[in-house]
């Protein structure tokens, strides 16, 4: 998931609503109603011009189904949009794919949410395979295959955590493997839904109890092994899923029992 804090202040470095440091980039926009300048932020969230009231996640957790996200559940999230400068006003829900625009408005949230990720340098399983791609390495056809992620890490099966930050906003994202799809190479693929079971000299002619194949051809194989990951987030009122997947291969030879005769 994600969890995403609340924008800092305004006039933290690095917040979109910063002045200029005077290096000839634009001037900061300012806040206005009637004519006047008001503050940029409170209480009541960031001011957009365009809508002319302060902007601030709803804390109401509406269901989908729900007429106020008008279709679009789960993108966008639900506002709350407030001007306090008109006497008697109430706050206005409504539902947005993107934050407002606003001079204080916070970054986007899938945009750290990608950075994060980016931190994770999520990568395929590293193959372990029965037998191995060596030389004189050679599996017997109608002998159980193992497949297994061999010396597993959280980049190459999770989870992971990472976190990126901007403008005073944090978004934290956990990633993992949800399962690891083996094309074995001779038309069959195989899935498997943890890291397997790597093999040892103990198991004999035993088949893998969690991920494994049979060959029945002898020939040389590529095998690849594609990890489908999941990323799940959620904040400022907003949430999805991104899905992810890395491929690695290998080659294995298998071949028939020969038998010496004298």
């Amino acid at each position: 998931m994600i969890v995403v804090t609340g924008p800092g202040d305004p006039d933290d470095p690095g917040d979109p609503g910063d002045p200029d440091d005077g290096d000839g980039g634009p001037a900061p926009q300012k806040c206005m109603w009637a004519g006047e300048e008001i503050p940029c932020k409170g209480e009541d969230g960031y001011w957009s011009n365009e809508m002319m009231c302060y902007i601030s996640p709803s804390p109401a957790d509406y269901p989908p189904d729900d007429p106020i996200w008008e279709g679009h559940y789960p993108e966008g999230a639900i506002y709350l949009c407030y001007n306090p400068y008109i006497a008697g006003s109430r706050a206005v829900s409504f539902w947005s794919r993107n934050p407002p625009a606003g001079p204080a408005a916070p970054p986007d949230p899938r945009v750290l949410a990608q950075r994060a990720i980016a931190a994770m340098n999520l990568q395929a399983v590293m193959i372990g395979i029965v037998p191995e791609d060596a030389p004189g390495r050679v599996g017997v056809i109608g002998m159980p295959t193992w497949m297994w992620a061999a010396n597993p890490t959280q980049s190459t099966i999770g989870p992971i955590t990472r976190s990126a930050s901007a403008g005073g906003v944090t978004v934290t994202a956990t990633a993992k493997v949800d399962k690891v799809v083996w094309d074995m190479g001779d038309g069959k693929s195989v899935t498997c839904t943890g890291p397997g079971t790597p093999y040892a000299d103990s198991y004999g002619k035993q088949s893998s109890p969690s991920c494994g194949h049979t060959y029945t051809r002898e020939g040389r194989y590529t095998v690849t092994a594609t990890s489908y990951w999941t990323v799940d987030w959620a904040g400022l009122g907003q949430r999805g899923t991104i899905p992810l997947q890395f491929s690695r291969s290998t080659a294995i030879t298998m071949g028939e029992v020969q038998v010496l005769v004298r």
